[in-house]
């Protein structure tokens, strides 16, 4: 069996480079900060956006936690926790969990890699107060350069202790204590958008979902452009977000069956309650996947992308290049990929290469819109 350590950590199944580590300083300070804590009683030990393994592993290897309790909301940092812990031989001493009482119940030690989503932790601590125990302590850290005082009020909602510790290495932990007890929650939040169909479209996001319950100025670029798409029985929305594309392609074709996925499990659960409330839901499944990883070769007849430029906090197009090439092996021969993108991302050629003759459908200041079609 081999014994913890940060550098043994990897990133599989998720990107893989030089630049994307798999655990950082605030890992480090985060295990340190909490250190006397743990060492004296472990148990009810929780972890929240623990990226790759750091503080959960980190919390079993070197305090002796049992039965950790951890909630990753990309599916392929879960799957990555899951890969280290057998690494190490430690699978058996922690289990994953939603954002919810399964993960937080009689919880007494939090530790939050922080997301940069003011939504999201407010979403985070509204459920650590509401759910864990009365004497609960929350270590928050994250970069400097992520975080702001912001991030302290939005804490001070829901504890009536929030400091702030010492700086290292540009990383900061931030303590919480002092449940105010549970408030009602603001989400999934709400937003309503005209898109051109005679009616407006509902968006509802929960608070780790990118770009909340607006309308991302690309995908509004691309909608009106999708009457153009191929005829089809059944269409992916690939990283459906808050789900306007897939509530837009159900409303725009009704006879149309969408597929709407995203590694992101508060994606999963905004598109459900975004296709339920334009009304679409009986022909809208929503599933959580890595990219297309349940999806078979060749099936696939229309699929919509408007992918991510960043992976976390870091801009990289690996995650974009890994959802292009998952679309080319899930898409049938004639199949036709819709991808909008940054213009300065320059993506055709990659996307030629990956699927098949790419032309452009549209292009603004901002935003390129493109139809490949799959090679036979």
């Amino acid at each position: 069996m081999t014994q913890f350590d940060f550098p043994l950590l990897t990133r599989a199944p998720d990107i893989e480079a030089p630049n994307l580590q798999a655990y950082d300083a605030a890992d480090r300070l985060l295990l340190d900060t909490a250190a006397a804590r743990l060492g004296s009683d472990p148990s009810g030990t929780v972890t929240i956006g623990d990226r790759y393994g750091a503080l959960t592993l980190g919390a079993i290897g070197r305090f002796g936690a049992r039965g950790v309790r951890a909630h990753q909301d990309p599916l392929s940092q879960e799957r990555a926790l899951a890969l280290n812990a057998e690494r190490f031989g430690l699978q058996e001493d922690y289990a994953s969990h939603g954002l919810g009482p399964e993960l937080l119940g009689g919880a007494r030690t939090v530790l939050l890699q922080l997301p940069r989503s003011l939504d999201a932790l407010d979403e985070i601590a509204s459920a650590i107060a509401s759910f864990a125990a009365d004497d609960v302590v929350v270590y928050a850290g994250g970069r400097l350069k992520h975080m702001s005082v912001s991030m302290n009020g939005v804490l001070q909602r829901y504890f009536g202790t929030v400091s702030a510790g010492l700086a290292r290495q540009k990383a900061r932990v931030l303590s919480a204590s002092g449940t105010q007890g549970s408030l009602p929650s603001r989400f999934p939040l709400a937003g309503r958008h005209d898109v051109g169909l005679g009616r407006e479209l509902e968006l509802c996001a929960y608070g780790s979902t990118f770009g909340g319950a607006t309308l991302d100025p690309g995908t509004r670029f691309l909608l009106p452009l999708l009457s153009q798409a191929r005829p089809a029985a059944e269409a992916i929305d690939l990283g459906c977000g808050n789900g306007a594309i897939a509530a837009y392609l159900a409303l725009l074709r009704p006879s149309l069956r969408v597929i709407a996925t995203d590694q992101s499990a508060s994606a999963v659960a905004s598109t459900s309650r975004t296709v339920r409330a334009n009304g679409v839901s009986e022909r809208v499944e929503v599933a959580r996947d890595d990219a297309l990883s349940s999806r078979p070769d060749g099936s696939a007849e229309l699929i919509v992308l408007n992918p991510p430029f960043h992976i976390g906090s870091t801009i990289h197009t690996g995650i974009a290049r890994k959802l292009f090439a998952d679309a080319g092996r899930v898409l049938a021969p004639g199949g036709e990929l819709w991808t909008v993108w940054n213009s300065h991302l320059q993506y055709r050629q990659a996307l030629a290469s990956m699927i098949g003759p790419t032309r452009q459908v549209a292009r603004s200041a901002r935003f390129t819109v493109t139809c490949s079609i799959r090679r036979d």
